[in-house]
């Protein structure tokens, strides 16, 4: 979490949860700037050891957020590896991928790893999923014109949440841009147990 980059989304999603979560939730949030490994694997093994090095440095409990952008015809790829897709191919790229397959379906998943701060007590995981089933849709991306606009937090462009946002179902006194997003049905999933 060393880069700018990063810590502006960890402001953002620490904003976000503390949205949804309201202002009747009886503890404080606190972001703080550590450096985690990047491991590999599988979305809830890096979410669970992400947390457990977080508890670690921090000596006492944490919320961790990861984020993965799955494809179907991937077989899930790239996962929780986004980042250095979309890092290396931009948007562009990652629809070229998909151009020999017939499945343009995708889901963003997002995982909140939550940690006592004990190491003798498991990871805690809420998951959040939101899909499409075309995520190479114009109207979903940033890929219909080569000025597209760059990924903010997250990954915008490409993202399949952002085809969810286009509902207008949005209950009384949620922010659409919450109640809508991926981190939304995790944090609303891990709210009772912070």
């Amino acid at each position: 979490m060393g880069n700018k980059t990063n810590g502006d989304k960890c402001s953002f999603i620490l904003e976000q949860v503390i949205q949804i979560l309201g202002d009747k939730f009886p503890c404080t949030l606190v972001a703080q700037k550590i450096d985690l490994p990047e491991y590999q694997g599988e979305p809830d093994e890096i979410s669970i050891r992400k947390c457990q090095e977080a508890a670690r440095q921090v000596q006492g409990p944490v919320l961790v957020e990861d984020t993965c952008l799955c494809f179907n015809a991937l077989g899930g790829l790239p996962g929780p590896y986004i980042k250095w897709f979309l890092e290396k191919l931009k948007p562009e790229g990652l629809h070229q991928l998909l151009a020999g397959f017939q499945d343009k379906s995708a889901y963003a998943l997002c995982t909140f790893a939550l940690s006592t701060g004990d190491p003798s007590e498991p990871v805690r995981l809420f998951r959040g999923r939101t899909s499409a089933s075309n995520c190479c849709g114009l109207s979903h991306c940033g890929a219909q014109a080569p000025d597209a606009r760059a990924p903010g937090p997250g990954h915008e462009p490409v993202s399949p949440a952002s085809a969810g946002r286009l509902s207008t179902t949005v209950p009384p006194g949620k922010p659409s841009s919450s109640f809508l997003s991926v981190q939304y049905n995790s944090v609303h999933c891990c709210a009772p147990d912070l």
